[in-house]
């Protein structure tokens, strides 16, 4: 490690030189990941701030049905998958503090529309999906930040380093809910302009932080060619399909479980307003304890394992989904709809999933620069840092991309949602049994991957997609 220049670039990074890091490099890296927290904070707040303006949306005035709410929540999450393998390789390119500036300011534009849009009499349904597609850009922000921090922090700590970083910024979708629960109870459910004004405001203070306290690292390196070269592994792809169980659940759930308790609370007889209040009282829990889990989960792993972490994370989420499958079954057969028993049950389920999520979505970022770590340590040819060089532009490159593909799971939840609410039952207990058993098929997953050929005695080192 180098000193800084006045450009704030530093010319050589390695991590996993101790006496380098123990002479201030951890500091360097503390500061980076604070700031990087701040701004991933902010873009999960505008990633997911349709599904706080759907609370203030009632059908009366806006003409929007619940279905075509889901629509509109589930749309920022599909282009937040796309743009996440694209911002998967700004910060090697750019660096990791100006593209930390640059994806911060970003987020004006979203915000800014979305004021303009709710504050304008007659605005399309497809003028809103349009402004909600645009907020997808709040989504990248996450590849980016993760990728940065991937690069700052040693192999020993990244499970930890990485679980804060994103837990960190996860916390941003409960904290917008909160801002607009807080605005909802203190003025209406129609001055949704005041949740944009807060984030316009926060957006610039995370541009600035980012602009005066991050660095760029430039002996980081990283392109597309490093993702089409990561899909070549196995592994890659597993690890992709098993953050669509972690993240997918965490994010398409905190996207959905107010319009779920909405839904409930109107047939209650609620007013609409009424319905948005209680609905916002109780949605941000979810997403707030997710996001508080979701470091512990990369400790666990980090004292554990990720695989055994990860596994047990989804036998208990199946546990959890059992409760709202029963809760849409045996409760309401025995009680009726929307009763206090009901909302209860629902209540916990959800909550429980989101715990596990959390925990789930930090062992998984464990396992991923485990799984190069792992494979650079095979080649005998190569230097320590070029080893170290080449499992971080892999962890990296797959980070970016599993967190694309993990992503476009919380559009598939709001979907099949969606659909469970049309069908003749009404209700979303078939689209729980279609999670219970996607969550079999991870944990199946995860056991014969990653526990099952440990404990035969070979190795865990992805092999090439065709080799062996």
């Amino acid at each position: 490690m180098t000193a800084l220049t006045r450009s704030r670039d530093i010319e050589r990074w390695d991590a996993e030189d101790v006496d380098a890091w123990e002479a201030g490099g951890k500091d360097i890296a503390r500061r980076n990941l604070i700031w990087s927290i701040v701004a991933e904070h902010v873009g999960f707040s505008v990633w997911s701030i349709w599904s706080v303006m759907v609370l203030f949306m009632p059908q009366n005035i806006f003409h929007i049905d619940a279905a075509g709410k889901f629509y509109l929540v589930a749309m920022p999450t599909l282009v937040g998958a796309v743009m996440r393998v694209f911002y998967t390789v700004a910060p090697a390119k750019f660096g990791g503090r100006n593209w930390t500036v640059i994806s911060a300011l970003l987020l004006f534009i979203p915000t800014a529309l979305t004021l303009w849009a709710m504050t304008r009499t007659g605005t399309s349904y497809t003028t809103f999906m349009v402004i909600a597609a645009v907020a997808g850009l709040g989504g990248g922000n996450f590849s980016s930040s993760m990728t940065n921090i991937n690069a700052f922090y040693p192999q020993r700590l990244k499970g930890w380093a990485l679980g804060l970083n994103a837990g960190g910024g996860n916390i941003g979708v409960p904290v917008i809910q909160l801002v607009g629960l807080l605005v909802i109870a203190t003025v209406s459910n129609t001055a949704a302009w005041l949740v944009c004004a807060v984030y316009l405001v926060l957006i610039g203070v995370a541009a600035l932080g980012a602009a005066l306290f991050m660095d760029n690292l430039r002996n980081q390196r990283s392109n597309f060619g490093a993702v089409l070269e990561v899909l070549r592994y196995k592994h890659s792809w597993v690890m992709s399909f098993l953050y669509i169980g972690t993240f997918g659940s965490f994010i398409g759930f905190s996207f959905a479980f107010a319009q779920v308790l909405q839904i409930n609370f109107l047939a209650a007889h609620d007013t609409a307003a009424q319905a948005a209040l209680h609905a916002a009282q109780i949605s941000f829990l979810g997403p707030l304890l997710g996001s508080i889990a979701r470091p512990y989960g990369g400790k666990l792993a980090d004292r554990i394992g990720g695989g055994k972490i990860t596994l047990y994370t989804f036998i208990a989420m199946m546990a959890a989904a059992g409760i709202m499958v029963l809760t849409g079954t045996v409760v309401d057969r025995t009680y009726g709809v929307a009763n206090g028993i009901e909302m209860a049950c629902y209540v916990i389920g959800f909550i429980a999933l989101f715990v596990l999520s959390g925990i789930g979505n930090g062992s998984t970022y464990k396992m991923i620069p485990a799984i190069f770590e792992a494979k650079a340590e095979n080649n005998d040819v190569w230097t320590r840092e070029e080893k170290a060089s080449w499992a971080r532009r892999m962890s990296g490159a797959l980070i970016g991309f599993a967190g694309a593909i993990g992503a476009l799971g919380g559009v598939f939840i709001n979907l099949v949602l969606r659909a469970s609410y049309l069908s003749p039952a009404k209700s979303a207990t078939n689209a729980f049994w279609v999670f219970l058993a996607f969550y079999v098929v991870c944990a199946v997953i995860t056991w014969l991957v990653f526990l099952r050929v440990r404990a035969a005695g070979r190795s865990l080192v992805p092999q090439p997609v065709g080799a062996g």
